[in-house]
C-alpha cells in the first residue's frame, strides 16, 4: 500500500477534471458563503472527517473480510486498496481540519 502514499492523487488529470466540474455544478446551485461552513475547523470539515472513519469502518467489517471477497484474491486487493485510501484520506483531512488551515 506504500503506492497509495507517495500518489498525488490531484495529479491525475481526469479526477482534477472531475473535482472542477463538481464544484463548478455545486457553485451553480450554492451561493460561496456555503463552501465557508465546510473549511477546514468547522463542523462541516468534522463531518467529511466523521463520514471518512464511518465508511472506512464498514469497508474493513463488511467487505475486506467478506468471506466471498477473502476467497478472490483481485476482489481482496481492491477492498485493500480502498480501505488504505480512505485511512489515508482521514489522516489527510485530519491534519488539515485539526491544525484549523
Amino acid at each position: 500500500m506504500t503506492e497509495l502514499n507517495s500518489m498525488v492523487v490531484v495529479k491525475d488529470n481526469a479526477i482534477e477534471i472531475e473535482r472542477q466540474e463538481e464544484l463548478k455544478d455545486f457553485l451553480q446551485e450554492q451561493e460561496q458563503q456555503v463552501l465557508e461552513q465546510f473549511k477546514p475547523g468547522t463542523f462541516g470539515c468534522h463531518e467529511l472527517l466523521d463520514r471518512t472513519a464511518m465508511v472506512s469502518d464498514s469497508l474493513e467489517r463488511f467487505i475486506v473480510s467478506h468471506p466471498a471477497c477473502v476467497q478472490n484474491p483481485e476482489w481482496y486487493a481492491l477492498a485493500r486498496q480502498a480501505a488504505e485510501a480512505l485511512h489515508i484520506l482521514y489522516q489527510k483531512v485530519g491534519a488539515v481540519h485539526l491544525d484549523g488551515d
